[in-house]
């Protein structure tokens, strides 16, 4: 359990670094976003699942 939370916290700093780096540019990232079908952010989210599995799998494996 203590290592799911360690994970969770990681995903939640990666996450939050952009909109604290550059908020002004995620401000237009989010508004651009609102404009795409979302068949298109349904790909994408399906793209970003993969490449994360794919990069759990392999750091488990022991790269």
């Amino acid at each position: 359990m203590k290592f799911f939370f360690c994970v969770i916290g990681m995903v939640m700093i990666i996450e939050g670094l952009p909109y604290f780096a550059f908020p002004g540019k995620m401000k237009e990232m989010v508004q651009m976003m609102i404009s795409l079908e979302n068949e298109k952010l349904r790909k994408f989210g399906l793209v970003l699942m993969i490449a994360g599995l794919s990069i759990v799998y392999l750091a488990m494996d022991g790269l």
